[in-house]
């Protein structure tokens, strides 16, 4: 959904035109598989990263524009809401001392856009939802002005038909109703890429569902939202909710949502794009010229736009991503189920225990999958955003376990032997593994961080609560820019 598009009104043609297309973009990506070389001896991994903005006081600053203009790099770009912006990391190879220098490279980056975002008054924030926002500024006046953001924002409601209602119930409980899709802008995360092969995609796809849940209550860092304390990764509600097309009717229909977890593990990356044409209608029926039958026909590599952007319409926690990069097809599988921050350190070890397991568990001979129902891996999912670090799920030869056993008796020690097949330097291993070996010891992450501290500052002060989330965000800021892993801060 990075492309940009221009503002446009749709047709009943289009439409048709649009479904056709799509319907032939995927039967020549099913020749592909069959008969083209993809890219995939030297993997690559890539990183985005979704930032929040601030003022000096911890609110939401509605500037992105000024932002990125002062900040004015290549990596930024800007995101949904006008508090928003977005990093994307140049993708390299694991192997080595390769994340040492990625983190230091971030790290240096995001200090150059701290210092040129702080001329205009602004500061950036890794967090999963910013606490200090308040209903001003999830509000249809707050998107970014990108004719792509307008146009999606236009088609939701269109598809939907009514405004959205929004009710999350968790230790505290919200309901409101929004007449755009600007409460997605609250939603600020992580992406992790893996290039794999056709071959390998289905086994590391199912990896990825297998521990989405281990990876949630690990990395989780959204406990509020519009000042109530709800579920510690309070996100995956909010973004289920926040671009669901559906309406009520539809939902109890079974129609399926747009943020999509699945609902089986697959064999081949095909199932994933036949499903998106299968059950889901185009948001935004955008054509181009390319004929991909002719492209391949001759020899040359198809773009398969019209699926691509409709499959980024689609937001599934692990998404299947289709590229052509060099004149030359790649696979990818983009997992989106991290929230954003608290550090680049804590990103790092994030992204080395996600790689190291996955690795480790698409080679196993009997894979996980195929002792655990997807149901139980989809409940394990909702269950880590709700409880966080203190979850407990179920685990295919453990029964019902706190997550932070599991991790630090069964995954920690995969999450190594896979670094291991990445060839990864052991010293960086240890070290990005021993934060998440931390996390679970300590039983502290960004939710729980957040949590204590709140309850803290509001026990032993006489400020209300919005002052207390201020004064909550202004200490975690200042710990962000420490880039001590979050299980050291006080």
């Amino acid at each position: 959904m990075g492309r940009d598009v221009a503002a446009t009104e749709f047709s009943r043609e289009d439409r048709t035109r649009y479904r056709q297309k799509v319907r032939r973009c995927l039967d020549v990506f099913e020749r592909m598989l069959a008969q083209s070389q993809f890219d995939f001896e030297r993997p690559m991994t890539g990183v985005e990263i979704e930032l929040n903005l601030v003022d000096d006081a911890g609110d939401p600053a509605l500037r992105n524009a000024e932002v990125l203009d002062a900040v004015s790099h290549a990596d930024f770009q800007t995101e949904l809401g006008q508090f928003n912006v977005e990093i994307n990391v140049q993708p390299r190879t694991l192997a080595g001392d390769s994340a040492v220098e990625l983190e230091r490279s971030i790290r240096d980056t995001l200090n150059h856009a701290e210092e040129k975002a702080a001329a205009t008054g602004s500061h950036m924030v890794m967090v999963g939802i910013l606490p200090t926002l308040t209903e001003t500024q999830l509000r249809g006046d707050s998107l970014s002005a990108n004719p792509r953001y307008a146009l999606l924002n236009e088609q939701i409601f269109a598809a939907r038909g009514e405004d959205l209602q929004i009710t999350i119930d968790g230790i505290q409980r919200v309901s409101t109703t929004a007449d755009t899709i600007a409460p997605e802008a609250a939603c600020t995360s992580v992406q992790f890429h893996l290039q794999v092969s056709p071959a390998a995609f289905p086994r590391y796809w199912n990896a990825a569902q297998s521990i989405a849940g281990v990876q949630v209550a690990l990395g989780a860092n959204s406990p509020f939202f519009l000042g109530k304390e709800l579920w510690r990764e309070t996100r995956i509600p909010l973004f289920e909710q926040a671009t669901d097309t559906r309406s009520a009717e539809l939902e109890a229909q079974g129609v399926r949502p747009r943020v999509w977890f699945g609902e089986r593990w697959i064999n081949s990356i095909f199932d994933l794009f036949e499903e998106n044409v299968r059950y889901f209608p185009a948001l935004l029926p955008l054509l181009d010229d390319e004929d991909p039958q002719e492209v391949l026909d001759r020899g040359d590599v198809p773009k398969l736009s019209e699926l691509m952007l409709h499959n980024g319409t689609i937001y599934r926690w692990n998404r299947p991503v289709y590229d052509v990069v060099r004149g030359k097809p790649h696979l990818r599988v983009e997992n989106r189920v991290l929230p954003a921050g608290p550090t680049v350190a804590d990103i790092m070890a994030n992204g080395a225990f996600y790689y190291g397991v996955v690795r480790a568990l698409a080679e196993e001979d009997r894979p996980l999958w195929s002792r655990m129902s997807f149901s139980a891996a989809q409940e394990n999912f909702h269950t880590c955003a709700r409880h966080g670090i203190d979850a407990e799920i179920y685990w295919p030869g453990a029964g019902q376990v706190p997550v932070t056993e599991l991790v630090l008796r069964r995954l920690l020690p995969l999450a190594a032997q896979g670094l291991d097949k990445w060839e990864v330097a052991p010293t960086v291993r240890d070290r990005l593994l021993g934060i998440i070996e931390q996390r679970c010891l300590t039983g502290r992450n960004g939710a729980s961080w957040q949590a204590d501290t709140f309850h803290r500052l509001y026990d032993e002060t006489n400020l209300d609560r919005q002052d207390v989330l201020r004064r909550m965000t202004q200490e975690y800021i200042e710990n962000m820019h420490s880039n001590e892993p979050v299980h050291t801060w006080a």
